[in-house]
């Protein structure tokens, strides 16, 4: 079983900054890529950014310059510090990672999303 625990979300002033981590948990053998996704109410959810096992990222034009994805092996966390946040940021983020898993396959796992909700 994975667990994934995320944390960091709430509400703030548009141009503010906020700090979202992902911690991951259970039985795997390894964790390949972690990224973040969001949805906004009545939208498609959509990839924010992510990060492999080497630490190569890739980022939604949307966020470019703007947020920024990092991981620590040691901890199995994920992180996504976001600064100068828009209003059209508002949404719910959700965490996702690839883990080596049952019979050296990969699996993806999702966290259960937290809310961020960036005020005008």
């Amino acid at each position: 079983q994975v667990q994934l625990v995320e944390s960091g979300g709430g509400l703030v002033q548009a141009g503010g900054s906020l700090r979202l981590s992902c911690a991951a948990s259970g039985s795997f053998f390894s964790i390949n890529a972690m990224g973040w996704y969001r949805q906004a109410p009545g939208k498609q959810r959509e990839l924010v950014a992510t990060i492999t096992s080497g630490d190569t990222t890739n980022y939604a034009d949307s966020v470019k310059g703007r947020f920024t994805i990092s991981r620590d092996n040691a901890k199995n966390t994920v992180y996504l510090q976001m600064n100068s946040l828009k209003p059209e940021d508002t949404a719910v983020y959700y965490c996702k990672i690839t883990y080596k898993g049952r019979l050296h396959l990969d699996y993806d796992y999702w966290g259960q999303g937290t809310q961020v909700t960036v005020s005008s």
